[in-house]
């Protein structure tokens, strides 16, 4: 949630601040949002840090980073061109719709299909087995975080493009509707197991829920009570699973 609210705030003020063409601040974004998980990567996998310690100081940091950078403040007058990439249409369909499933596609055909994938399942399963197998575990996981960190910057973009704005305060408590989406989308909390076609309905629903409470007219506040039991009622459900298979 932190990169999504830098990344956007930077991206905004690089074309309305710098003049900077569009996707030329589109690059530098997408850039800033990998070089972030990398740092990410590094910490967890060189430096040796818990990945919960080092991913809750970085969102710390770069949460103070975006307000620092932007005084508080959002960044507004965004070009028209901009707006497409959260705005726009191809052939009837939403471009935001178009990106989510090349990137489901994408990252369907990486974790499957490729050797890289493999070595995501392996090390998640079980690290040290994986590192005895000959699985270069520190390169893998640090390129896991950079994708992450690209990803988180793509969803920063789409959004800021949507709002014509970049918000210091976007993207606050993302975290835990991607932690939803993931383990409601059957990926298991122990990792080695999940794929990215659950994630995908995980996503989904989450975002039905969503709207549909909003539609209701429910509090928004109930929702994140929602989110909670959802994500505490998942790995409960995951942890029973585990128990009856062992």
């Amino acid at each position: 949630g932190s990169v999504v609210a830098f990344v956007g705030v930077v991206t905004a003020s690089l074309i309305v601040s710098y003049s900077m063409p569009v996707w030329l601040a589109v690059v530098v974004g997408l850039a800033l949002g990998a070089l972030l998980g990398a740092i990410n990567g590094a910490l967890i996998s060189i430096a040796g840090i818990p990945p919960f310690i080092a991913t809750l100081g970085t969102m710390t940091a770069v949460r103070g980073l975006t307000y620092v950078y932007t005084g508080g403040y959002p960044v507004y007058g965004l070009p028209s061109e901009f707006a497409w990439l959260g705005a726009g249409y191809v052939a009837g369909i939403p471009v935001p719709t178009i990106l989510m499933f090349i990137v489901a596609i994408a990252a369907y055909f990486l974790l499957t299909r490729t050797p890289f994938g493999r070595s995501v399942y392996a090390i998640g399963g079980n690290e040290e087995a994986a590192r005895l197998s000959g699985i270069r575990v520190v390169r893998s996981k640090v390129l896991v975080y950079t994708v992450t960190g690209l990803l988180a910057a793509m969803s920063a973009i789409v959004l800021a493009s949507r709002l014509r704005s970049g918000l210091p305060t976007a993207g606050n408590m993302y975290e835990l509707n991607a932690i939803a989406a993931v383990i409601l989308g059957g990926t298991s909390i122990s990792g080695g197991q999940g794929g990215v076609l659950g994630t995908l309905f995980g996503a989904l629903f989450m975002g039905v829920l969503s709207n549909g409470l909003n539609l209701l007219n429910v509090d928004p506040y109930i929702l994140e009570v929602i989110t909670g039991g959802v994500i505490v009622a998942a790995v409960l459900a995951d942890s029973l699973k585990r128990k009856k298979s062992s």
